[in-house]
């Protein structure tokens, strides 16, 4: 028999008796290719996500953070677009090692799996 440990890790928010996820591997998956394209519907794509999904997300975070982690530009010349900000930046940074941190555990547990 083969055995793995697996598991996920998010962040959450809680308020009163509510609890929401705030940030997991899809989120961060989302943000990544929101800094990558400069554009919500770009990085809704590259995930196979309806933008309305996108924004649901983003807006989720950003409203759960206080301090939005994405903003976002309307029209102009050049069309809108959407900016991760220092603190999305910071966010994603925390996460990422966080996640990375996680596997580590979840790897070193292994080895104690009886045998």
């Amino acid at each position: 028999m083969h055995l793995r440990i697996n598991g996920r890790i998010w962040l959450e928010t809680t308020a009163a008796d509510t609890t929401q996820r705030f940030m997991g591997i899809g989120r961060l998956e989302l943000l990544d290719h929101i800094q990558r394209t400069g554009s919500i519907n770009q990085a809704a794509k590259a995930m196979k996500m309806s933008y309305k999904r996108a924004w649901e997300l983003v807006h989720s975070m950003n409203t759960q953070a206080g301090t939005p982690l994405v903003t976002t530009q309307t029209g102009g010349e050049k069309g809108g677009g959407a900016i991760v900000t220092e603190t999305g930046e910071a966010y994603l940074t925390y996460y990422r090692a966080l996640h990375e941190r996680f596997q580590q555990f979840l790897t070193d547990e292994l080895t104690n799996l009886p045998r």
